[in-house]
């Protein structure tokens, strides 16, 4: 299983959101500053997720991108849903009909075991405890710079 740069750039901006949810809206040149993602890319990222309302857009010269909800409302599986569709690890999971196996293999019933799993596992974190998980990470190994 590999998860799709479309995924993991998402994931950062959303959480970049997050960390300053209440503050206003972001840019999205800061967002993609900070987080080192082509802004084109991040430019095409964005637009699932604000139509699918996680995100929500303000024009004019303070404008930018803030979360629609709060953070303690949005999972990590979310975005990931949004993004790339339901967590799947093969493809008869999918489409069942895909496959003539299907219905008697066993192999698929572990797959489907696995892939439950992590859809849990996405499904209990949120963006708060992302946050937080991160601020903890930033007291532990604070940012060095270096001339």
């Amino acid at each position: 299983m590999k998860i799709s740069t479309k995924i993991r750039y998402g994931t950062r901006a959303i959480l970049e959101l997050a960390s300053r949810y209440g503050e206003g809206p972001i840019d999205l040149k800061e967002i993609a500053k900070k987080e080192s993602i082509p802004l084109k890319y991040l430019e095409q990222v964005i637009i699932p997720l604000r139509t699918a309302g996680l995100v929500k857009s303000m024009r004019g010269s303070k404008g930018g991108y803030a979360l629609a909800k709060p953070p303690s409302e949005i999972c990590l599986n979310d975005v990931i849903e949004i993004l790339d569709g339901q967590v799947q690890l093969i493809e008869c999971l999918r489409n069942p009909k895909g496959c003539s196996k299907s219905s008697f293999c066993v192999t698929r019933d572990i797959w489907k075991q696995a892939s439950d799993a992590v859809h849990q596992i996405f499904s209990s974190i949120t963006f708060e405890e992302m946050v937080n998980r991160k601020r903890e990470k930033e007291r532990k190994y604070p940012l060095m710079y270096q001339i």
